[in-house]
């Protein structure tokens, strides 16, 4: 038996996928989760299947807090504010960095170790704050903007789940821009690992929002590649922080996605 063929089986129990799914919010937010010793970061590849549950998750208190907002008269912008801010606080701005750090690496120009030392650097530039700025105000705007605000809470939810499955996806196929880091500890997921994440993302976009939620996951899909081919380019492969920038821009571009056919 190959090991994709061990890893599929493994994932039909309870036991395994509760185990990671712990161990893939533990990563992606701020929850104060306790892992086994044998769970720390080389365990986050095998649980990139879990990725899309725990954007479903994060998607789901965005939409609550939308909600919430919108049921007290606020502005429906005011309230897309506050939803994001929500998703914000439970990931930690985790996204948030890697879309800033990968913003300054790619826009400071220089040879590849440049700028692979810029994205490293804690410090935030320019190109970092415009990608921001540029990344939250599209957001709001895009939840604010549909007619409907179960409409847009749905797109909310679908959205982040999706982003994190081209995260897996990201991880399985592309090559790694240096030997340290952290998409080189969490390592690489397995063929059936990065396909049960890009099959839940899809089940849970489809299901919340029709068959725009096709369109939505097509226009994902080529921003997910384009940031991908940019990063090869740039610095030869993908880094932790250019996983950040995958989940961000996907998002946004489900989103505006979704709007458009709103």
């Amino acid at each position: 038996m190959n090991d994709d063929d061990a890893d599929s089986r493994d994932r039909w129990g309870l036991a395994a996928w509760r185990r990671d799914l712990t161990v893939a919010a533990a990563f992606l937010t701020r929850l104060p989760l306790r892992l086994a010793e044998t769970d720390g970061m080389p365990a986050l590849a095998r649980a990139a299947h879990c990725f899309p549950l725990v954007g479903f998750a994060v998607g789901l208190l965005g939409g609550i807090v939308y909600a919430l907002a919108l049921g007290l008269s606020l502005p429906a912008l005011l309230a897309a504010a506050l939803a994001a801010a929500a998703t914000v606080v439970a990931t930690g701005a985790l996204h948030e960095d890697g879309l800033a750090d990968t913003a300054d690496g790619f826009g400071a120009g220089g040879d590849r170790e440049r700028k692979l030392a810029i994205m490293r650097d804690s410090r935030i530039g320019t190109y970092g704050v415009i990608a921001l700025v540029l990344a939250l105000t599209m957001r709001i705007a895009a939840i604010a903007a549909f007619a409907d605000g179960e409409e847009g809470i749905a797109a909310l939810i679908a959205c982040q789940a999706m982003s994190r499955a081209f995260m897996a996806a990201a991880m399985h196929y592309e090559p790694l821009a240096r030997g340290d880091g952290l998409a080189a500890s969490a390592g690489r997921p397995t063929q059936s690992t990065m396909a049960w994440a890009l099959g839940l993302g899809a089940l849970i976009t489809v299901l919340l929002a029709g068959l725009d939620g096709i369109a939505a996951l097509a226009a994902g899909a080529a921003v997910a590649w384009i940031v991908a081919a940019v990063a090869r380019r740039q610095i030869g492969g993908i880094t932790g922080d250019v996983l950040g920038a995958v989940q961000q821009a996907t998002e946004i571009a489900m989103l505006l996605a979704l709007v458009a056919l709103d």
